[in-house]
């Protein structure tokens, strides 16, 4: 199973066509119990003292004590960092930069969800590029400078949610401006993903929800991003049909179908969004950097609203997401609606204010939400203007 795409496009000048490429080159072992083949897997590959990453949650968790057991068992030397804030920041990449080096591993596993995934990911790029690790930010064009070669790199996402496991870039914010950049490039890839849906049976139901929010987000806002990619437009809708069929009981009633199809629409979605993403994401990064508010949590109560702001001139594209929802009224409207019930249903709030934001912060959002790097993907314009409207549209 092979996913992750890039995607180029080459204007050439006298012809004025367009030429489109499209790669997915990453490795997936995708099923339950296949996360055991990953000692055999470094066996193979030389490899002997990996610096396992992962969140202080999942760290104390007993799946993850039975893998660091199962590679210890193997004769495999096993160093931990999970030192790591929820919404990850620099630092916490130095620290992990430092033990790598002070332990002398050859070798980068991820283990978790989004945050433990993308600081994994950042240390990678740190091993081998020294200069400071925003010099390489990718809305600068700082992947220009990722050069050298970077250590291997195996995930093993925990939640269904980012899908960050199958990316090509991390998200790390300035642990004092808590502005968010994004380190990029396809050497970042994962040389092989074990996604296995048994290691996802015990999530709690908030965190099922939220991050299953994430990753319809994900596959929403990439079907209506503005770039022209019809394969991950493909991947988008059937996402959106997996995650309709299994959220609710994901949550609510927890059984491996359900997990299973919640955890391959979460791949799907990673996929898809290397599209664009739009406002939503917009609107909810600030809401991590300044409030710290859980990512998927904070995508969760946004999307009804954002996918509201976009319906007017693509009703097509809105249309499309209502089919594949099985909705009797295949309007933008009725996707919309859709979206509070399921928030509902998988105990989502409906408001900002039950999330912990203020009135008073609606103009930092605003101010953090246009300078966002996600909205200019949008499949129309978004204004500062918009962003301190859609924040009092749902406080």
């Amino acid at each position: 199973m092979v996913f992750c795409c890039i995607f180029v496009t080459l204007k050439l000048l006298k012809t004025n066509k367009v030429i489109s490429q499209f790669n997915f080159p990453t490795k997936i072992r995708f099923g339950a119990g296949v996360v055991s083949e990953l000692p055999a897997y470094l066996k193979d590959n030389n490899l002997s003292k990996p610096l396992v990453v992962t969140d202080p949650n999942v760290a104390n968790l007993p799946f993850f004590k039975q893998i660091v057991q199962d590679l210890s068992s193997k004769g495999i030397s096993v160093e931990v960092f999970s030192d790591i804030h929820k919404n990850p920041v620099k630092s916490d990449v130095y620290k992990g930069d430092e033990t790598y080096y002070g332990t002398h591993r050859d070798s980068i596993i991820g283990i978790g969800g989004g945050a433990a995934i993308d600081v994994a990911r950042a240390i990678l790029l740190r091993i081998n590029h020294r200069e400071d690790l925003f010099k390489y930010d990718d809305l600068i064009g700082g992947d220009i400078y990722v050069t050298n070669d970077v250590p291997h790199f195996i995930t093993i996402p925990t939640t269904a949610g980012t899908g960050s496991e199958v990316g090509r870039s991390a998200i790390i914010a300035d642990d004092e401006t808590h502005q968010k950049k994004i380190l990029f490039s396809p050497k970042l890839l994962a040389k092989i993903i074990f996604a296995d849906p048994l290691l996802t049976m015990d999530l709690p139901p908030f965190i099922t929800a939220a991050t299953g929010m994430d990753a319809l987000t994900h596959n929403m806002e990439a079907f209506v991003a503005k770039n022209w990619h019809p394969m991950c437009d493909g991947i988008a809708l059937e996402g959106i049909a997996l995650i309709h069929e299994s959220l609710e009981k994901a949550v609510n009633k927890p059984d491996l179908e359900s997990r299973s199809k919640m955890l391959i629409a979460s791949l799907m979605g990673a996929v898809a969004f290397q599209k664009g993403l739009g406002v939503v994401h917009s609107l909810a990064h600030p809401l991590s950097s300044l409030l710290d508010t859980h990512h998927g949590l904070a995508n969760a109560v946004n999307i009804p609203y954002g996918m509201k702001f976009n319906i007017a001139g693509f009703e097509d594209k809105f249309r499309r997401i209502a089919r594949t929802l099985d909705l009797k009224d295949e309007s933008g409207e009725a996707v919309v609606q859709y979206l509070f019930e399921l928030n509902t249903k998988v105990n989502i709030p409906h408001r900002l204010r039950d999330i912990g934001v203020k009135s008073e912060h609606i103009e930092t959002l605003a101010d953090l939400a246009i300078a966002d790097f996600a909205h200019p993907n949008n499949p129309k314009p978004v204004t500062r203007e918009d962003f301190k409207n859609l924040y009092l549209e749902a406080l």
